[in-house]
């Protein structure tokens, strides 16, 4: 299976939804209303650093992943930090993520940007298998606090 990765365009705001939506089930949580819009607007937004491109194979879009780019004060660096990557459970196992994963690495690298980042839940067992093979998992814990409001 030979995916095509190209940016996400507009036309494709149905089944970016829907692929959308299927990770935020993956993980076990909700779009929250409005965020689908929120997340187009950065993708489209000329002065922000958000990005989408999907898979696609036989002219159907099977996966996406979503970077931006993020400061390293202690690197005095940017890094891309790839938000989300998602591949559909049918076509899982064929080298689309390895492919999108690797589409990042190489826009990274175009960009002099020296690192590319990425976040996943302990249980992804099947991503962290594939992650592996980039590089063992950091040793950094991740917590994430809700803000409070004044």
């Amino acid at each position: 299976m030979q995916p095509r990765i190209r940016p996400l365009e507009r036309g494709d705001r149905q089944t970016w939804e829907s692929l959308f939506a299927a990770y935020a089930t993956f993980y076990k949580t909700e779009v929250p209303t409005g965020g689908f819009d929120s997340v187009w607007g950065w993708i489209f937004d000329d002065d922000n650093d958000f990005w989408c491109d999907v898979a696609e194979t036989d002219g159907q879009l099977v996966g996406f992943v979503q970077y931006q780019l993020m400061h390293r004060s202690l690197g005095g660096t940017m890094v891309c930090y790839l938000s989300d990557l998602y591949v559909e459970s049918t076509t899982r196992g064929f080298g689309l993520g390895r492919a999108m994963i690797d589409h990042v690495i190489e826009f990274a690298g175009a960009n002099n940007i020296p690192h590319v980042r990425w976040l996943t839940q302990e249980f992804n067992y099947p991503a962290r298998t594939l992650y592996d093979t980039y590089i063992p998992k950091s040793d950094f814990i991740l917590y994430s606090v809700p803000a409070t409001s004044s």
